[in-house]
């Protein structure tokens, strides 16, 4: 079994690999034994196509895909011997090397034929994954050498990269040109209450998280503690590390808290929001305005 995720200069898509389960599933169910061929880059323990035995093998099916280039010509000339079949496939240039060296081609699209519905459509069911927000920041240069947002960036993504989640980087920045980026703070609550879980050394992405009903797996990027640290207090949010104290076995206590209990008492915190049961600096604000002050700049009382 080849495919466009079995070459090092190729590309793993989604896709693909659901259009290889699809296949995988049908000759499963038919007792039809079958060995994958994988891109040594993508997934570097299994059987890669450069190790395999092509006299070992019968038949040869490459699986989703444009069929085109010399990679997949070099397939024909590596397996002569085998019966080479492709299935799912897009035809190009049907008189190319690439499909011509096909005994049979099981399109899904070619030319004016009838295209015929992708693989990917019904791959067996996948199981439910935790959607992640991740909102870090590398600024915040004024707090000089006690910054820790580095080393802590590293460490989250790191750790990141090995949860079976999907992960979906978001910067609270907003911008009515950039397409990326969010232009009013309702589009940016309409991603966040979509989410399982944020992970982030921000105030504002812990902030509007809980707004959200979210929780929040916080990381304080400033050595000692600082707004990020002040702001979990004030908000009664437990899932909070420091920077110094940053490590895996944390990260995942806090992680699977987030993902059970949490949920609930990010649920209760947004709904405390919403009722002002706390108060905040807009409540005094208009008493401030209102109190005459002699001029004592420097002085603000806390």
């Amino acid at each position: 079994m080849t495919g466009w995720f079995s070459f090092l200069h190729g590309e793993v898509t989604a896709g693909d690999v659901l259009a290889l389960d699809r296949v995988r599933d049908v000759l499963g169910r038919a007792g039809v034994a079958h060995d994958v061929a994988w891109s040594p880059g993508f997934r570097p323990g299994a059987l890669h196509l450069e190790d395999v035995r092509p006299e070992d093998y019968s038949h040869l099916v490459f699986v989703c895909g444009p069929l085109h280039g010399r990679q997949i010509e070099e397939l024909h000339r590596r397996f002569a011997h085998c019966v080479r079949i492709a299935v799912g496939t897009s035809v190009i240039a049907p008189d190319g090397p690439a499909v011509t060296g096909f005994h049979r081609v099981l399109a899904r699209d070619a030319g004016n034929a009838e295209p015929g519905r992708d693989l990917a459509a019904r791959a067996p069911a996948l199981p439910p994954r935790p959607v992640v927000g991740v909102v870090l920041t590398h600024g915040q240069h004024e707090y000089g050498r006690q910054r820790r947002h580095g080393q802590v960036a590293e460490q989250v993504t790191h750790w990141l990269a090995a949860k079976d989640c999907a992960r979906l980087e978001i910067d609270t920045r907003l911008d009515i040109r950039d397409w990326r980026l969010c232009a009013t703070p309702a589009q940016l609550e309409a991603v966040l209450t979509r989410l399982d879980l944020v992970v982030t050394d921000r105030l504002h992405g812990l902030v509007l998280a809980l707004r959200a009903g979210v929780p929040a797996l916080a990381v304080d990027p400033v050595e000692g503690g600082a707004k990020v640290t002040a702001q979990a207090r004030a908000c009664d949010w437990p899932a909070l590390l420091p920077a110094e104290r940053l490590d895996e076995p944390r990260l995942e206590r806090w992680w699977q808290w987030c993902l059970t209990a949490g949920r609930v008492t990010a649920g209760q915190i947004a709904a405390e929001f919403r009722a002002g049961v706390v108060g905040d600096g807009a409540d005094r604000l208009l008493e401030a305005l209102r109190t005459p002050v002699a001029d004592r700049a420097g002085q603000a009382g806390w």
